[in-house]
Protein backbone atom coordinates (compact mmCIF):
# COMPACT_ATOMS: atom_id res chain seq x y z
CA UNK A 1 0.00 0.00 0.00
CA UNK A 2 2.68 2.41 1.16
CA UNK A 3 4.59 1.71 -2.10
CA UNK A 4 1.61 2.84 -4.16
CA UNK A 5 1.13 6.12 -2.00
CA UNK A 6 4.73 6.97 -2.48
CA UNK A 7 4.79 5.91 -6.17
CA UNK A 8 2.18 8.52 -7.01
CA UNK A 9 2.89 12.14 -8.05
CA UNK A 10 2.21 15.08 -6.51
CA UNK A 11 -0.34 16.04 -9.13
CA UNK A 12 -2.44 12.85 -7.91
CA UNK A 13 -2.43 14.44 -4.42
CA UNK A 14 -4.74 17.27 -5.77
CA UNK A 15 -7.18 14.66 -7.03
CA UNK A 16 -10.42 15.22 -5.24
CA UNK A 17 -10.96 11.48 -4.07
CA UNK A 18 -7.82 11.80 -2.07
CA UNK A 19 -8.35 15.12 -0.39
CA UNK A 20 -11.77 13.96 0.58
CA UNK A 21 -10.97 10.61 1.47
CA UNK A 22 -8.08 12.41 3.88
CA UNK A 23 -10.75 14.95 5.55
CA UNK A 24 -12.65 11.47 6.40
CA UNK A 25 -9.81 9.95 7.89
CA UNK A 26 -8.90 12.89 9.81
CA UNK A 27 -13.11 13.41 11.22
CA UNK A 28 -13.07 9.86 12.42
CA UNK A 29 -9.12 9.88 13.55
CA UNK A 30 -10.98 13.38 15.87
CA UNK A 31 -14.16 11.75 16.62
CA UNK A 32 -12.94 8.28 18.42
CA UNK A 33 -9.75 9.88 19.81
CA UNK A 34 -10.12 13.80 20.33
CA UNK A 35 -12.15 16.08 22.83
CA UNK A 36 -15.14 15.75 20.94
CA UNK A 37 -15.55 11.94 22.65
CA UNK A 38 -18.57 12.18 25.06
CA UNK A 39 -17.74 10.86 28.37
CA UNK A 40 -19.06 11.33 31.67
CA UNK A 41 -16.63 13.04 34.84
CA UNK A 42 -18.50 11.11 37.42
CA UNK A 43 -17.87 7.93 37.37
CA UNK A 44 -18.88 5.81 40.38
CA UNK A 45 -20.74 8.70 42.58
CA UNK A 46 -24.63 8.29 43.11
CA UNK A 47 -25.03 7.43 39.08
CA UNK A 48 -29.09 5.97 39.45
CA UNK A 49 -29.20 9.53 40.54
CA UNK A 50 -30.33 12.57 37.83
CA UNK A 51 -28.45 14.87 39.30
CA UNK A 52 -26.06 15.18 42.24
CA UNK A 53 -26.54 17.46 45.15
CA UNK A 54 -25.08 17.28 48.23
CA UNK A 55 -26.24 20.48 50.68
CA UNK A 56 -23.60 21.40 53.67
CA UNK A 57 -24.97 23.77 56.81
CA UNK A 58 -21.90 26.27 57.59
CA UNK A 59 -23.62 25.46 61.03
CA UNK A 60 -22.79 21.80 61.42
CA UNK A 61 -19.19 22.08 60.13
CA UNK A 62 -17.00 21.25 63.40
CA UNK A 63 -13.31 21.21 62.22
CA UNK A 64 -11.59 24.69 60.88
CA UNK A 65 -11.80 23.81 57.48
CA UNK A 66 -13.01 21.37 54.93
CA UNK A 67 -12.33 20.40 51.63
CA UNK A 68 -15.00 19.22 48.91
CA UNK A 69 -14.21 16.91 46.06
CA UNK A 70 -13.89 18.39 42.52
CA UNK A 71 -12.74 15.50 40.71
CA UNK A 72 -15.45 13.07 41.17
CA UNK A 73 -13.09 9.96 42.80
CA UNK A 74 -13.14 10.76 46.29
CA UNK A 75 -14.28 7.75 48.36
CA UNK A 76 -15.46 9.84 50.88
CA UNK A 77 -17.68 12.60 48.33
CA UNK A 78 -18.30 15.12 48.55
CA UNK A 79 -15.38 15.89 51.01
CA UNK A 80 -12.17 15.14 49.66
CA UNK A 81 -10.03 12.47 50.64
CA UNK A 82 -6.81 13.44 48.10
CA UNK A 83 -7.87 11.09 45.14
CA UNK A 84 -7.04 14.08 42.57
CA UNK A 85 -3.48 13.11 43.47
CA UNK A 86 -3.20 9.84 41.74
CA UNK A 87 -6.00 11.46 39.12
CA UNK A 88 -3.62 14.24 37.97
CA UNK A 89 -0.61 11.92 37.71
CA UNK A 90 -2.24 9.34 35.46
CA UNK A 91 -3.74 12.18 33.26
CA UNK A 92 -2.20 15.59 33.50
CA UNK A 93 -4.92 17.54 34.75
CA UNK A 94 -4.74 20.00 37.80
CA UNK A 95 -7.97 19.38 39.92
CA UNK A 96 -7.52 20.06 43.43
CA UNK A 97 -10.58 20.62 46.01
CA UNK A 98 -12.61 22.97 47.55
CA UNK A 99 -10.87 24.75 50.89
CA UNK A 100 -13.17 26.65 52.76
CA UNK A 101 -12.47 27.79 55.64
CA UNK A 102 -14.28 29.31 58.80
Amino acid sequence: FFSLFFKMSFDALNEPLVIVVTILAGLVVALMFGPLRKTRVNQQIKLDEPKVVDVLNLADIEDEKICLCRCWRSKKFPYCDGSHNEYNKSCGDNVGPVVINK
